[in-house]
């Protein structure tokens, strides 16, 4: 599958518009892209464990949409195959008393994946950028000095998570970002299915409706956003999120296309190391 059509060029200005929301790529059908996904869970299962015994690298894939955009399913179908001991997820909510009580990004630090595992946040530090954005009364009510909420607050995040990006990347830690670009039209398909669908009733609040009112603000924070956040170290994936079976079929290939270029190995054995195996084996082998 070739991506690099939904990659915000770094250094471009893209407009949201542009890309589709409905777009599936080359696939003729659903079932060719979950034949696709079936071999890709394989794959990264497989490539997962190398990463965990290589224990050098990490990855942190970051997951941002709007509401009903198909976050959850992806991770859970995506991840499917992996090893639960390798792979570490967060679901970022409201800050705490005590997260407010620190910078913004003390809370991600906090989360990061330790070396040889795949951490995924399923909203993130973005959440800064974006809500905090369309809602200033949010901004206001954070512990910050005056100085930090004067006009130049966005561009300041801005410069402070990609030096974030880099910092991690520097370390061994490389950044996935998807924004799963679900349409406005879908998003309202999928919040009635919800309504009327009583087992999926516990996943809709009210307050979806009430954000869905601002979708146009949202639209301009992430478009912001992504033009000046999507770098050569950290670009973001705008992946289309009309179809759930193209949206993950696309991000797998992303994620495994990301650890393919790691050029991840087994660790190597030593000769002393070979000889205790083979005292091993024998001491094995002669047991009555």
């Amino acid at each position: 599958m070739n991506h690099d059509h939904f990659i915000v060029p770094p250094h471009k200005k893209i407009r949201l518009k542009d890309y589709d929301p409905a777009d599936t790529g080359k696939f003729k059908d659903k079932s060719e892209a979950a034949e696709k996904l079936s071999n890709d869970i394989q794959r990264l299962a497989e490539l997962q464990d190398t990463l965990y015994a290589d224990n050098t690298y990490a990855l942190l894939v970051i997951f941002q949409a709007m509401d009903a955009a198909g976050k959850d399913g992806t991770i859970r179908h995506v991840m499917s195959g992996v090893n639960p001991q390798g792979t570490q997820v967060y679901s970022f909510k409201g800050p705490s008393s005590e997260e407010l009580d620190h910078d913004y990004l003390w809370r991600s630090f906090k989360a990061l994946p330790e070396r040889g595992r795949i951490g995924i946040f399923n909203r993130s530090y973005y959440e800064e950028v974006l809500i905090v954005r369309v809602h200033p009364q949010i901004l206001d009510g954070q512990q910050l000095p005056p100085e930090a909420k004067k006009k130049g607050v966005w561009k300041h995040r801005f410069e402070e998570i990609n030096n974030f990006e880099r910092y991690l990347v520097r370390n061994g830690i490389h950044v996935l970002k998807f924004f799963l670009n679900v349409s406005k039209e879908e998003q309202k398909r999928r919040f009635l299915a919800r309504i009327n669908t009583p087992e999926k009733n516990w996943k809709f609040s009210v307050n979806d409706v009430r954000e869905r009112e601002h979708w146009d603000d949202y639209m301009d924070a992430f478009e912001d956003a992504f033009n000046h956040t999507s770098t050569t170290w950290a670009p973001w994936y705008i992946i289309p999120a009309d179809h759930k079976w193209f949206t993950r079929a696309a991000v797998a290939d992303v994620i495994i296309s990301k650890l393919k270029s790691l050029d991840l190995r087994y660790p190597d054995v030593g000769e002393a190391h070979l000889k205790e195996l083979q005292k091993a084996k024998e001491l094995l082998e002669n047991e009555e």
